[in-house]
């Protein structure tokens, strides 16, 4: 049985060993990486502006940062937040009003493993497999300039498609499996760093430590839903009292209709 990538003990677990770190940077960046030391809740010192914001694992080549975050509830702010903390990355390379130039190019991998609430300007939801945003010129006439390279890359094992590229669609059918079919689980096991992984997150091979830790974090999980579920219906309560449209109020509390009429 599979442990489930979406808790972030096991997840971590996993991607901090050097073997699986470089294949999944191998295959979703298409780059070969040399990575000394891994780290998990990284921070900046001195922090920037006045976020105390933290990586989930981090590492550094000589030219090169590598952030890969992984996310189960997917918030409407998600994308501006990973936007923020790969600037952060960008911003803390600067060391005073004098230097500009960034040395290290940046690459920041999120995983969601939850349907997007995301939706574009048009009210159209997400519902992407691979969204990329670049730091990069363009000409006038949509050519790409390679002047910095950076990349953001947000990937979402949900809308797994047959154009996904194979290899990005191992892990995220890795990352899937894992969190709904972790009995009976189908991938990819002639992909070095997906039997890496596989081996790594099989329960038997998990110690009572780090299964202890994934247990709590799923219970503190759990109980934050509940949480939410509960001021969700608050909100719907007191839209509805005050005569607002049923649609309306499934819109901005992410309620069922059915639900909404039962409260």
């Amino acid at each position: 049985m599979l442990l489930n990538l979406d808790n972030e003990v096991y997840f971590k677990r996993a991607f901090t060993r050097r073997k699986i770190f470089k294949c999944f940077v191998k295959d979703i960046l298409g780059i070969d990486v040399e990575v000394g030391k891994i780290d998990t809740e990284k921070r900046f010192s001195p922090k920037i502006g006045f976020i105390n914001f933290k990586y989930d694992i981090y590492a550094e080549t000589i030219d090169k940062r590598i952030i890969i975050e992984i996310q189960k509830v997917d918030y409407d702010y998600n994308l501006d937040r990973f936007l923020l903390y790969h600037n952060m990355a960008l911003a803390e390379q600067r060391k005073n009003s004098r230097e500009y130039k960034i040395e290290k190019t940046v690459y920041t991998i999120v995983v969601i493993t939850e349907p997007y609430v995301v939706r574009d300007k048009n009210g159209m939801l997400l519902k992407n497999d691979i969204l990329v945003h670049k730091t990069n010129f363009f000409t006038d006439d949509g050519i790409e300039l390679p002047l910095f390279n950076h990349k953001l890359i947000c990937l979402n094992p949900n809308y797994i498609t047959a154009k996904t590229p194979v290899p990005v669609r191992d892990w995220l059918n890795l990352i899937y499996e894992s969190i709904h079919h972790p009995k009976n689980y189908q991938v990819n096991l002639k992909n070095e760093g997906i039997r890496e992984t596989v081996n790594t997150i099989i329960e038997d091979n998990i110690g009572v430590e780090i299964r202890t830790l994934g247990k709590n974090r799923e219970a503190a999980k759990s109980a934050r839903k509940v949480y939410d579920a509960e001021i969700k219906r608050e909100i719907a309560t007191k839209m509805k009292v005050d005569g607002c449209n049923l649609e309306i109020i499934a819109k901005y509390t992410e309620l069922s209709l059915e639900e909404i009429e039962k409260l």
